[in-house]
């Protein structure tokens, strides 16, 4: 469950949004009430995204903003906080999401896998340590 409010089908007009709506969860269905996509997650946090339509949109042009050359943040110090975010918050979805991300981006299975239990793992070095 989100801990912000999700976007029922009724309070957009955003055109962008209805069109991820029907799109992932089928035409005219309410995501808020009768949640989850075809492939098997519930999608809330595309009812949360539709909070800020500029959000919806970033994530609809598969975060472009992450490849950006102008971005503040390491991709691997951004995907090891997105990934430990995920543990914590036990959201399998968003915890194997991120770990897939730390691969591509080449981190070893073993820092990886220390990820839940690195305060006292020895794979991780100061700055990874102090973004976990």
């Amino acid at each position: 469950m989100p801990r912000l409010r999700q976007v029922h089908r009724h309070e957009t007009d955003d055109e962008l949004t209805l069109r991820m709506y029907d799109r992932l969860f089928g035409p005219e269905r309410d995501p808020v009430d009768e949640p989850g996509t075809a492939t098997g997650t519930p999608g809330d946090w595309w009812t949360v995204f539709a909070l800020v339509p500029d959000v919806l949109q970033h994530a609809v042009r598969g975060f472009n903003l992450y490849r950006s050359p102008k971005r503040l943040v390491d991709p691997v110090l951004r995907e090891l906080g997105q990934t430990r975010a995920g543990w914590l918050r036990g959201s399998q979805f968003v915890f194997s999401q991120h770990c897939k991300s730390c691969r591509t981006l080449g981190m070893s299975d073993e820092k990886i896998a220390a990820i839940p239990t690195w305060s006292t793992s020895d794979r991780l070095d100061d700055v990874e340590r102090v973004v976990l």
